[in-house]
């Protein structure tokens, strides 16, 4: 009989192992394809977010899901498809690499002349007189960032049509060069572009041929996953955006491995594991579009819920996990704030982070819609460990992707789904 129980208890432990290999196997696969070409960076030109979404609905009905339907919306934001040439003094720069874009720059083509700003002996009248020299028309204007940010009302007035007749402006950035979208939901009167700090500081002159593609009205959607429970008085959300920050050219694309397939791949397979271990209340599992374009599907959703936001007895907003800090990082809204001592009681116990860093809320992803519509509510990311570099940069791809902690997340999320009351 010992032998039977010992036999038995390595089965058992096969079975634990074998089972926990299959949903990192199941994950992987997820981050690995919504980060490949064919999604084009999951942006909102050629189509790369819809054709995501579509693989995800396909996705949660082959986890089990007893529905699965699509909620559409509409966006209008700024893109970059096409042309995306530029080079100084003729030498070629790489997209993404020796230059990147602002979200709401329109397309430029031509030569232009560069001035670059006295950043030690600053005076602004004397830049817009400089700039209105022959030698410096339609000039582009080079300037750290930084000391941009802190004469913004100078440099507001170089961005405009009518403040000065210079082309456009070179913001000069850390590297690697990161890209953004949550303010493209407009074009500016001038091109922007970001470069690096090994940017030329002598270069006379700058060649672009870069295109924007302005999308107006363009339909997105989120895709809601159902897992039914045995009760429907409540129900527990989980959510991660599958967007991202799709074309910078013909050539170059955002893949976001960590940003967000990693959370995104999170849900799904939440949604396999509580379809084949039905739990007490319904389960909704949304897989979010338009969170790099400044939440917008969560705000829809938010005001367009499937089932009254006041049902939930608590959300969870997974992003950016694909990283290897032993600290999470954590927001909870004010009414999750008694989950989120649930939260650390089940660390303290089973050891998956060394701790739960918890900062103020704030507007940088999906929960915060819910957080201030009072759902109780928190945000689990894991930054600051060996891929944090590569966030919104074309190295966030599945060559860097790291998953260590989507085990320590998942398990944590399943504990506290088991124990919170």
């Amino acid at each position: 009989m010992k032998h039977i129980r010992e036999l038995l208890m390595a089965l058992l432990v096969l079975v634990t192992i074998q089972l926990s290999a299959q949903d990192m196997a199941h994950y992987k696969r997820i981050v690995r394809e919504l980060s490949s070409a064919k999604y084009q960076g999951r942006g909102y030109a050629r189509g790369g977010a819809n054709k995501a979404g579509e693989f995800l609905r396909k996705e949660f009905v082959r986890a089990g899901a007893d529905e699965v339907v699509c909620q559409p919306f509409k966006l209008d934001i700024n893109t970059f498809p096409g042309r995306m040439k530029a080079s100084v003094d003729g030498k070629p720069l790489t997209p993404g690499v020796d230059f990147a874009m602002r979200e709401y720059s329109p397309g430029i083509k031509g030569t232009f002349p560069l001035y670059y700003v006295d950043t030690l002996d600053f005076q602004a009248e004397k830049v817009f007189k400089d700039l209105a020299m022959p030698e410096n028309k339609d000039a582009f204007v080079v300037c750290d960032f930084w000391f941009s940010y802190k004469h913004r009302d100078v440099f507001r007035r170089l961005q405009s049509k009518d403040g000065c007749a210079n082309a456009g402006l070179m913001y000069i950035w850390e590297e690697p060069l990161k890209f953004y979208k949550a303010y493209g939901e407009k074009v500016v009167d001038k091109a922007i572009l970001w470069v690096p700090y090994s940017f030329p500081k002598d270069a006379k002159t700058i060649t672009t041929d870069i295109e924007n593609q302005f999308l107006k009205g363009y339909e997105c959607f989120n895709v809601i996953a159902k897992v039914e429970g045995s009760r429907h008085d409540s129900c527990y959300v989980f959510t991660a955006h599958y967007d991202h920050l799709g074309n910078l050219g013909r050539k170059v694309f955002y893949a976001g491995a960590n940003d967000n397939a990693s959370g995104t791949a999170a849900i799904v397979t939440l949604a396999a594991y509580y379809a084949k271990n039905r739990p007490e209340y319904d389960m909704y599992f949304i897989a979010f579009s338009g969170e790099d374009a400044n939440l917008r599907g969560s705000e829809y959703y938010a005001n367009h819920p499937v089932v009254p936001l006041g049902r939930i007895k608590y959300l969870f907003n997974i992003d950016m996990i694909g990283d290897n800090n032993p600290t999470a990082y954590c927001e909870a809204s004010d009414e999750g704030m008694r989950g989120f001592a649930l939260f650390e009681q089940i660390n303290r116990e089973k050891h998956y982070f060394r701790a739960l860093d918890r900062g103020e809320l704030a507007a940088n992803s999906d929960h915060y819609p819910f957080a201030t519509r009072h759902v109780p509510c928190i945000f689990l990311e894991n930054k600051h460990g060996d891929a944090f570099k590569y966030y919104h940069t074309i190295h966030d791809n599945w060559k860097h992707a790291v998953v260590d902690s989507y085990e320590p997340v998942f398990r944590l999320v399943r504990d506290f789904v088991g124990q919170y009351r």
